[in-house]
């Protein structure tokens, strides 16, 4: 066996960013939205699953979870009757305070018109249609009320990227494909409400927050008149209110109403090999050695010739690390050199 020294020179680290679908059957957009009809209790259940199709048929999987928060418990009855305040509304308002912010007294703050926001919408984007993050720049959703809107992060109109405890954080507006409309509504700004942003876009853990108070505005406002109730035990009635502005958007879009797509960021590391004309022309391989220790054949002592087919990569102990393979033999002798070029991906 020939072993030769690679060099730190040897090494280059690259990475590149793959983007993919993230929808199931590899498509670029929902058009069909659907619930199961037995897993959403309204005394038990957090959120509520959405499928691509009728969810006991073939081919059928969740897509994303819809869920409602709020900061005070309403809009859910108490989980304990003796715990008053602790409902699934509070809960889940609690839960996405501490990951975004990491701070348990934090309000949602979703600009000018509702920086502290009571509560808030979440679209959770099931961790199995991605497998690092999503892909800034192409959210886009339509959502019918009053109105129809398309909803997208401000990506493409940022410059400095803005950082949360979930890691990077961008406004939802009104406009496409990362960038917000040039119209303005009631006085906002391009692409904002009276009550701000229409949500936090989360890309690095698959969160979609939206702000409730700008979706119930009126269409003179920017809004959509969504119907949100603060009542006890009302946390179904919003969360079928988004379902039903998000699923009659699909309807009327053969192409889909919620585009989205994920991406993955690859690390390369490549080895470079040099062979020098004069290492690895003579075989190990015994079976060319003769039982009193001599070649086999004599051509093979002035004028040897291999043919490499893998490189192992070995550690300072010896240990094989990773091997590459060749797609065809090479031929190796002293009138030739060789450059190998490894790439390990992790």
């Amino acid at each position: 066996m020939s072993f030769s020294k690679i060099n730190p020179e040897d090494f280059v680290i690259s990475s590149d960013s793959i983007s993919s679908t993230l929808w199931t059957g590899d498509i670029p957009g929902l058009a069909l939205f659907e619930t199961s009809s037995t897993q959403y209790n309204s005394s038990t259940s957090f959120f509520l699953d959405v499928y691509n199709t009728g969810s006991t048929l073939s081919g059928s999987s969740i897509q994303f979870s819809l869920a409602y928060g709020h900061i005070l418990g309403s809009g859910s009855k108490a989980i304990n009757p003796s715990v008053a305040v602790n409902s699934k509304s509070r809960i889940t308002y609690g839960q996405l305070r501490n990951l975004v912010y990491g701070d348990e007294n934090s309000y949602f703050n979703f600009g000018v018109g509702n920086t502290s926001s009571l509560d808030l919408f979440v679209i959770n984007v099931n961790r199995a249609r991605y497998k690092e993050k999503l892909f800034v720049g192409t959210f886009n959703l339509y959502l019918s009320g009053s109105r129809e809107i398309q909803l997208t992060d401000n990506s493409g109109d940022v410059t400095t990227t803005t950082f949360s405890d979930a890691g990077r954080i961008y406004d939802i507006v009104s406009g496409s494909d990362g960038h917000a409309t040039t119209t303005t509504v009631g006085g906002a700004a391009a692409g904002y409400t009276l009550s701000g942003s229409f949500g936090k876009f989360l890309p690095d853990v698959g969160l979609i927050i939206l702000n409730p108070r700008a979706l119930t505005l009126s269409t003179a406002n920017g809004g959509i008149g969504l119907v949100i109730t603060t009542t006890s035990d009302a946390a179904t009635v919003n969360i079928m209110s988004l379902f039903n502005a998000i699923s009659s958007s699909g309807e009327d879009r053969s192409g889909g109403s919620f585009f989205l797509n994920s991406e993955e960021t690859i690390t390369s590391n490549y080895i470079f090999v040099r062979v020098k004309n004069s290492e690895w022309n003579y075989t190990t391989n015994p079976s060319m050695i003769s039982g009193s220790g001599e070649f086999i054949h004599s051509t093979f002592i002035n004028s040897p010739q291999t043919f490499p087919t893998t490189v192992g990569f070995y550690n300072d102990n010896n240990d094989l690390l990773a091997v590459s393979k060749f797609n065809k033999p090479l031929v190796k002798d002293f009138t030739k050199e060789v450059l190998i070029r490894a790439k390990l991906d992790f």
